[in-house]
């Protein structure tokens, strides 16, 4: 029976006043009922334009019809046909830009919730199946993988299941790239992560962790000493970006990168944790994208007031509408057209001026105004003059956005890369040294992960012609 609510069944969530104490997960997920339900929203088109809107092309109308009539297990093994990691794209997905945004019911209400349902398929089976992954038949081949990110995982699961003996090589101490280190327990759960990561082994994937490309072994070694006949390179974007302005060098200002990363994968909010981090009263969180929402949302769980500056309105931001609600529903204040001139401190323990040990007091700011249009069709913010103000803050988190890792171009020979950093790659994948391929962050710049995962799928393709050729 067709349901022609023109709203969504609503996520079940956490209270914000107890979610925004806590790292538990914050959607709590649908029920088989509000999935069948849910489900039978979908209009089934004939043009199917939701499965354009897919970076990898999951057969959507299909995997809903199945869930519309219960048949969960179908409907996952629908869904497992173009994605290998459905239970996290269901999660981090910004479905409302892709699948979601091409929803036929979106016209006259909203779209029918394809991400949620996604997430509800990937649960139930996790939950219910006992079934572990075959292991294909052995082709012979050795491919290498470096960067056990959204592209890299999509990328060795899809050579595997082709008969391909893959490699992963890991520069942390735990799989799963930023899908680990990036994304906070209350959105990603990384026992999650590590299933799927544990489904890769299951298809005979190697994961070598403690594994740094370009110093512990380079791409040359891998490809002249060790028999790979080919690399992937997604090793995403993890160098950040700072504004250059004076006081960044003040102790407790962060990038959002080691911010994250010590709170994710170090589990700095344990009290049993090793990790240090500044435990603060307030905080200053620049940048308006997801990472930005990310770091503001575990400061305030660590027992902060968290401030959001962001130099253009709230319209503009960057971040999934949903994170941005989540994050107003919690008690995080958006101080939008407002821009960071300088991070004020420089005090030591007596609270005299010391410019190399000082921490932070402040965060001075300027109000910003929208003007014309830039090259990216945003309009331009411009300072309001005499608009001067400063935020009382003992910490600051830079989030504004990561180039890639200049270690492996300069460890590489014949590997062109872009003039901000990029590895150059066609649109398969293929970058300038024959064998070599590349995908995801490392050749576009900070993205999404289903953008990633879409690279990874489409080098994988590449790189099975690319052998295949040679013999």
């Amino acid at each position: 029976m067709a349901n022609m609510s023109k709203m969504k069944n609503p996520m079940p969530t956490q209270e914000p006043h107890i979610r925004n104490k806590n790292f538990d997960e914050v959607a709590l997920g649908y029920t088989p009922e509000m999935a069948v339900s849910e489900a039978q929203r979908c209009l089934n088109c004939k043009t199917k334009p939701c499965v354009g809107g897919c970076p990898v092309k999951i057969h959507i109308p299909a995997f809903i019809e199945q869930v519309a009539k219960g048949n969960f297990d179908e409907a996952y093994r629908i869904i497992s046909l173009q994605t290998s990691l459905p239970a996290v794209c269901g999660r981090v997905c910004p479905q409302e830009n892709q699948c979601e945004g091409k929803c036929v019911r979106g016209i006259k209400g909203e779209s029918v919730a394809i991400g949620r349902l996604e997430r509800f398929v990937a649960d139930y089976h996790n939950a219910n199946s006992k079934e572990k992954s075959t292991l294909p038949q052995a082709n012979g081949h050795k491919v290498a993988v470096i960067g056990s990110g959204p592209a890299g995982l999509s990328c060795a699961s899809d050579l595997a299941k082709m008969g391909y003996s893959v490699t992963v090589f890991e520069a942390l101490h735990l799989a799963g790239g930023v899908l680990m280190y990036g994304i906070p327990e209350f959105r990603l759960p990384k026992s999650i992560v590590q299933r799927e990561i544990d489904g890769l082994k299951d298809l005979g994937v190697e994961i070598c962790v403690n594994t740094v490309v370009g110093r512990t072994v380079s791409i040359d070694e891998l490809m002249d000493e060790e028999g790979y006949e080919a690399v992937f390179i997604g090793t995403g974007a993890g160098l950040p970006k700072f504004m250059g302005i004076p006081g960044e060098n003040l102790k407790g200002v962060y990038s959002a990168n080691e911010f994250l990363t010590r709170i994710n994968l170090m589990k700095a909010y344990l009290e049993s944790s090793d990790t240090p981090i500044k435990k603060s009263k307030s905080v200053a969180v620049v940048g308006g994208g997801n990472v930005a929402m990310d770091a503001a949302r575990c400061a305030k769980r660590l027992g902060a007031d968290v401030y959001i500056v962001y130099r253009r309105g709230m319209e503009e931001l960057p971040a999934r509408a949903e994170e941005v609600e989540h994050a107003i529903e919690e008690g995080i204040v958006f101080k939008t057209l407002t821009n960071p001139t300088e991070v004020l401190g420089y005090y030591n323990s007596e609270n005299k001026r010391d410019e190399k040990n000082g921490t932070v007091c402040g965060i001075k700011c300027i109000e910003m105004e929208l003007g014309e249009p830039d090259a990216s069709g945003r309009r331009r913010p411009v300072e309001k003059k005499g608009s001067e103000f400063t935020l009382d803050v003992d910490c600051v988190i830079m989030a504004l956005g990561t180039t890639p890792n200049p270690l492996i171009k300069d460890t590489t020979d014949n590997l062109d890369t872009q003039r901000w950093g990029g590895i150059c790659a066609d649109e398969r994948g293929q970058t300038s040294r024959e064998g070599v391929f590349a995908g995801g962050d490392a050749v576009t710049g900070a993205a999404t992960v289903i953008l990633a995962m879409g690279a990874g799928k489409t080098a994988a393709s590449a790189i099975d012609e690319y052998i295949r050729s040679k013999h």
